[in-house]
């Protein structure tokens, strides 16, 4: 499944060493004005984030942007957007170590399992590379949520990411089966190395006493907020009140490590190989865009879900 969306759908494309990595938008409204330079901030963020060089991969991609379709004078058409780029700072060759060794921790074992076989330049499409283009598609989500005043952040400590929506009226997501957090756990847990999902102001919100946990309403024309608190993370019932939406991301660390791992090979055998190639140590400082991305992707989907009614 390389879609993500009902209405406002995201499809990507490409492999980490092949030649282009790429995405098509579909269900975007038309009249959406296209900031360039703000998209080429948001790709700016995924590939460099704010760790100390070496801790991120030596790889330098520019990531130049060739539109293919569905914009014209710098507005959304409302037809399909397809986008492409250019890997430019490939190496499949460093990776040729691995071409019949499974990495611990990793998806190599798993894709062959499936598939039956499997990219092993730099993770094929289990690569972070992938998601240069949900950043691209996360980014024209941003820009037609701004127009509705909606805006999404996010911070980093460690390897949890915690990001805030405002300005998101109540009344969005479904109950039982779509719920707004149901569809924000699947975007943010479909981003590679991505492993729990949790909403409330802070993490552990739900450990609270029952006395404790439920959000007490402010009274009415007393000020800008619904409750005095946000333990639930703006979230009730599957279902948007209004409040900030107050989610958690928390994933894992970098598995490929450089000086070499123990890898299974294609007889069984259990055996020490340096992977070579290049590869993050810390990528924690990139991810936040990342979850931006799925998130606004996300919420752009089931407001218009709302609008059409599906």
């Amino acid at each position: 499944m390389n879609t993500f969306g009902t209405v406002f759908r995201l499809t990507t494309f490409g492999e980490s060493h092949g030649t282009t990595v790429g995405g098509i938008v579909d269900g975007c409204p038309a009249g959406v004005a296209i900031d360039t330079t703000f998209i080429g901030s948001e790709l700016r963020r995924r590939r460099e984030g704010d760790s100390p060089a070496p801790l991120t991969t030596t790889r330098h991609e520019p990531d130049p942007i060739e539109w293919l379709s569905g914009i014209l004078d710098g507005r959304t058409l409302g037809t399909p957007i397809a986008f492409a780029i250019a890997n430019q700072d490939c190496r499949p060759e460093d990776y040729n170590a691995l071409r019949h060794c499974c990495r611990p921790g990793h998806a190599d074992y798993t894709y062959e399992q499936k598939y039956g076989l499997r990219d092993h330049r730099g993770g094929g499409r289990a690569s972070g590379r992938e998601t240069v283009a949900r950043v691209v598609g996360g980014a024209i989500a941003k820009m037609w949520l701004k127009e509705r005043h909606i805006t999404i952040s996010s911070r980093c400590n460690g390897f949890l990411v915690s990001c805030i929506v405002t300005g998101l009226p109540a009344g969005v997501g479904k109950p039982v089966f779509d719920r707004l957090n149901a569809r924000l756990a699947y975007a943010a847990l479909s981003i590679p190395s991505a492993q729990s999902f949790a909403t409330g102001q802070e993490p552990d919100d739900w450990r609270l006493p029952a006395d404790s946990y439920p959000d007490q309403w402010e009274p009415f024309g007393s000020g800008p907020n619904l409750t005095t608190t946000n333990h639930c993370g703006g979230i009730q019932g599957g279902i948007s009140n209004g409040m900030p939406v107050v989610f958690h991301v928390g994933f894992h660390p970098p598995v490929t490590r450089p000086e070499g791992m123990m890898c299974r090979k294609a007889d069984g055998s259990v055996a020490e190989v340096a992977p070579h190639g290049r590869h993050d140590r810390d990528h924690s400082s990139r991810l936040p865009v990342i979850v931006e991305s799925m998130a606004a992707i996300a919420i752009a989907d089931l407001l218009l879900c709302n609008q059409s009614r599906v």
